[in-house]
């Protein structure tokens, strides 16, 4: 038996190679399909996925491809979520370039080149994106994002607790302010709100400036409105746009009263919107907010009233019991002390009697015998005082004498001890007076070596100079 002829699988696949890349080599497609088993490996910047194509009539696949993306495709698909803000992932229908590729060992596969972001949300939302980007790149301060959500200086404006005059921005022709006034003006509970029309065009997108105008023409009236309100009917989708223009929403986003929006029917959602204080979907919506608004006051109030009147009740009765006790307590404690105050003021009273009768009796008896001694003492004190001067009298005769030579004594003594110290008296013992500089000393300091000084004696006085002075004991007056 003669052997199959047969080929090995590398020419197999070298020769689909050469087939496809004869034909697609530099081709490239724009391709319409869903995202299916989508992986992304972050490190790398690689996207794999499987790009599928299913019957318009059922969920069954007609067609399907794998595709990844590398370095290029992995930037455009980045552009494609910053634009949209839709990620890329499975389930997502995307217009996208591609080109065919066929490797021996991965076979085949679609490399994404690019993807068309206007086909996935339209030309008109990638307008109303780049919009928002811009705010919120140009003006951090007071607009920014937070989730799915926008933050402006106009949203944390605080509403008053009571909408009642407000400022309309609309079309004097439009049937929605027909029915945002009808709806006011009837409402069940009776709100009265006062309407101040500022009309404009809202419609087109070049008439945008219009409506900016009338913003400002609001805020330069210098009237106290509590909320601005901009309203507007449904239309087709082209005519919104005008509130989807950049510097209309800047002002909407920054204006100093509260924004409250009604602009389309249910499927519209502007730029505006997003910017004020609070969008509606419509124009009846918009009043029906306002008078949800007052009537979340007044549900407020009419509970505060039902709380004070019950709070009211409760005191009433619980300080009418308490008072009652009181009552009743004061009653018995004032009976109880005028019981007790009578009986202590008849026992006081007794004791009063009984102790004055006392008090009387022992003054009586002290001024008796303070009595008889005022008629007895001063004798005796005269009598006394006769007795001492007699005999201070008598001693004062007696030691006069005495004292007097006692004293004489004492003079004589003193007059010979004077005389005995005299300097003639003790220079004629052989003393010696010594004067240094014609003064009188007796301290050995101020007499030194080779001074002048005058030796006084008994009869003569003697001028000499000091050759030598050494210390002496005094021995010689020794006794």
């Amino acid at each position: 038996m003669s052997p199959i002829a047969h080929i090995r699988l590398s020419e197999l696949t070298s020769s689909i190679a050469k087939a496809i890349n004869a034909t697609f080599s530099n081709q490239q497609y724009w391709i319409v399909a869903e995202v299916t088993n989508y992986s992304f490996q972050s490190g790398k910047g690689h996207h794999y996925f499987d790009l599928v194509e299913k019957d318009s009539g059922s969920t069954q696949i007609i067609a399907k491809m794998q595709a990844a993306a590398w370095s290029q495709g992995h930037e455009r698909i980045l552009e494609f979520q910053r634009l949209t803000g839709q990620q890329f992932k499975n389930d997502i229908q995307v217009m996208m370039k591609v080109s065919v590729n066929y490797h021996a060992s991965y076979g085949l596969k679609l490399t994404l080149l690019d993807v068309d972001s206007n086909f996935t949300i339209g030309a008109l939302e990638l307008q109303k994106q780049q919009t928002l980007l811009k705010l919120i790149t140009d003006h951090p301060d007071f607009i920014r994002k937070v989730g799915d959500q926008y933050i402006t200086a106009n949203k944390q404006k605080p509403l008053p607790a009571v909408i009642q005059k407000v400022a309309v921005v609309t079309s004097s022709s439009s049937a929605g302010l027909q029915d945002f006034l009808h709806t006011l003006e009837s409402n069940s509970f009776g709100y009265k709100v006062e309407i101040d029309p500022y009309y404009t065009i809202v419609q087109g997108e070049v008439k945008a400036e219009l409506i900016y105008n009338k913003l400002l023409d609001v805020f330069k009236s210098g009237i106290a409105y509590d909320v601005v309100v901009m309203i507007r009917g449904g239309g087709a989708q082209t005519d919104f746009l005008i509130f989807d223009q950049y510097p209309l929403a800047k002002i909407v986003a920054k204006f100093p009263i509260p924004i409250i929006t009604g602009i389309g029917h249910q499927v519209n959602h502007t730029v505006v919107d997003m910017m004020a204080h609070t969008a509606t979907k419509t124009p009846t919506k918009t009043a029906e907010w306002i008078i949800a608004h007052n009537r979340a006051f007044e549900d407020r109030m009419m509970e505060m009233q039902k709380a004070i009147v019950i709070k009211s009740q409760q005191l009433l009765s619980k300080h009418g019991n308490a008072l009652a006790s009181i009552k009743a307590s004061v009653s018995h404690q004032t009976q109880t002390l005028l019981s007790e105050s009578r009986k202590f003021l008849v026992e006081a009273h007794q004791v009063v009697v009984n102790r004055s009768r006392e008090i009387l009796f022992d003054k009586e008896n002290e001024l008796v015998q303070l009595s008889s001694l005022i008629s007895t003492q001063p004798r005796i004190l005269v009598s006394t005082y006769k007795n001492d001067l007699v005999n201070i009298i008598s001693n004062i005769k007696i030691f006069k004498s005495q004292f007097l030579k006692n004293q004489q004594a004492y003079l004589s003594h003193h007059q010979a001890v004077t005389k005995m110290m005299a300097p003639d008296n003790i220079l004629k013992k052989g003393f010696a007076i010594v004067k240094v500089n014609d003064e009188i000393t007796s301290d050995p300091a101020r007499i030194e070596e080779g001074k002048d000084i005058s030796i006084i004696l008994k009869e003569v006085e003697i001028r000499s100079t000091v050759k030598q002075k050494t210390t002496y004991g005094g021995k010689d007056f020794i006794i």
